[in-house]
């Protein structure tokens, strides 16, 4: 393979099921595990030894929980992503979770291939959420939407429905660019850098250079919350 491999750290304290993620990762192509750890204050040790590309971390954990650890190898080695694989997915799990830095979310009866994808995801810039949870993020953001301003007596002509870019007719926030609100959309649906860029019609390096723009000001640090902040201002196509 000429593609090298991505370097994964599994952290959960149950022996069986670390071992059981560990093997089923080492089945996987494209995958090197190169450590697991029993806990949080092992899974950090080991991020600074090992400098995994990604960490596959549980929540529930004793002696430093999942979301703390995610926060101190986050602060740490920011070029560490890491995927929270757990039994949970409620609100006071996930939305810490990803407050603290994790780019991805999964449950445990996620498959290998979901499993898989999440670690590929992450790794491109992507957020790597299951259905399950990406269902979970916007239900709770459009609850936490304000709500609509109440509708204009006045009779109005039909328009078209107009995109998000075109919010700039409303006011962008933060002094985002037009461009730079699309890009945030497309954020917003999911897409990875390499498909913002086909969709566009512009290079990698020009949407890296949109996303960090949009990101300084903003001040979102990484592209979950960029979908929150997304749904809030409506520049999601569905919000």
């Amino acid at each position: 393979m000429s593609e090298k491999a991505v370097r994964v750290l599994v952290a959960d304290d149950q022996k069986v099921v670390r071992e059981g993620i560990v093997m089923l990762l080492g089945l996987l192509p494209g995958i090197e595990v190169v450590g697991a750890a029993a806990d949080g204050e092992e899974a950090v040790a080991l991020a600074a030894e090992q400098a995994p590309d990604v960490v596959l971390m549980d929540l529930r954990m004793p002696r430093c929980d999942g979301v703390e650890a995610t926060r101190r190898i986050r602060t740490a080695r920011p070029e560490t992503e890491v995927v929270v694989l757990t039994t949970y997915a409620d609100d006071d799990s996930l939305f810490p979770a990803l407050e603290a830095g994790a780019r991805g979310y999964l449950t445990k009866d996620a498959g290998a291939e979901e499993i898989a994808r999440a670690i590929t995801d992450v790794r491109s810039g992507a957020a790597g959420l299951s259905p399950r949870i990406q269902a979970r993020l916007l239900e709770r953001l459009a609850t936490a939407a304000p709500a609509p301003a109440a509708p204009s007596t006045t009779a109005v002509p039909p328009g078209p429905v107009l995109p998000p870019a075109s919010a700039a007719a409303r006011g962008l926030p933060d002094g985002l660019t037009v461009r730079e609100a699309e890009v945030l959309g497309l954020i917003a649906e999911g897409l990875s850098n390499t498909e913002i860029a086909t969709r566009l019609f512009v290079s990698m390096a020009t949407v890296k250079t949109h996303i960090n723009n949009l990101f300084a000001k903003t001040g979102v640090r990484d592209r979950a919350q960029a979908v929150g902040y997304a749904y809030r201002h409506g520049l999601s196509r569905e919000g």
